[in-house]
């Protein structure tokens, strides 16, 4: 009986901290979404890029509805012993692991497809907008610059943008040193294929490669939480009368 306490209250602490992160993410999320420029001057230009390049208002109020839902059923259910409540939140759970789950094979299985259908969608917006969208331009700066990369693939995604055709030269992150830390300018088209930067997408591949055991544990982590939260709502639900 004591331990079945613990467990019960243990279960409602948790999921009411998910619930307040829920409605933090929720009211972040309206606040981007109807007051963006009050968020764009308080988080500064790179927040513009990052709005530009994924709607994070939107995904905000997503991923709050949902820590919404699964804190708030958490706790009810534990709380007032309902058993429907319990159950909903165990299948909400499964479906986000499994989810997980999956995402995670084919991560690891159709790497090489991913490749090729991000390809076919981001080659073609670089060569057409680098160097005219400024927001665009700023992402792909930004993201060049972090990961000492050069475009999706390599510097000839730039080939034919507005950006070449002005400036008659690739991005200067194309001819950065790995030796020496250092950019060589002007950046032309002999100097980019002598320096043979990676892309940004083999950047990020190997970033993560040789970080895989943190990014493991990380997710290890986060799937043996949602294994033990989906563990003690059953053990609650089988042991209510």
């Amino acid at each position: 009986m004591q331990c079945y306490s613990f467990i019960k209250t243990m279960m409602i602490f948790f999921n009411f901290l998910i619930f307040l992160c829920g409605v933090t993410l929720l009211a972040v999320g309206i606040w981007v979404s109807v007051d963006g420029s009050s968020f764009l001057k308080i988080f500064g230009p790179l927040s513009s890029s990052a709005m530009q390049f994924v709607n994070v208002g939107y995904f905000l109020i997503a991923a709050g509805a949902v820590l919404f839902a699964l804190g708030f059923l958490g706790c009810y259910g534990a709380h007032t012993e309902n058993k429907c409540a319990l159950m909903m939140f165990f299948f909400i759970l499964l479906i986000i692991f499994i989810a997980e789950v999956a995402a995670a094979v084919v991560a690891l299985v159709y790497t090489s497809m991913a490749e090729h259908l991000l390809t076919l969608l981001v080659v073609p917006a670089i060569k057409k907008d680098y160097g005219s969208q400024k927001d665009f331009t700023q992402v792909w700066n930004t993201t060049m610059e972090g990961l000492k990369c050069c475009g999706f693939n390599n510097y000839t995604d730039f080939e034919d943008s507005p950006y070449l055709k002005e400036n008659h030269v690739f991005p200067p992150y194309c001819c950065f040193d790995n030796v020496n830390g250092t950019i060589t300018e002007p950046c032309t088209e002999e100097k980019a294929e002598n320096k043979t930067v990676q892309g940004c997408f083999h950047q990020l591949l190997y970033d993560i490669r040789t970080n895989a055991v943190t990014v493991g544990g990380v997710a290890a982590g986060i799937g043996g939480l949602e294994l033990a939260a989906m563990i003690v709502s059953i053990y609650l639900y089988c042991n209510l009368k």
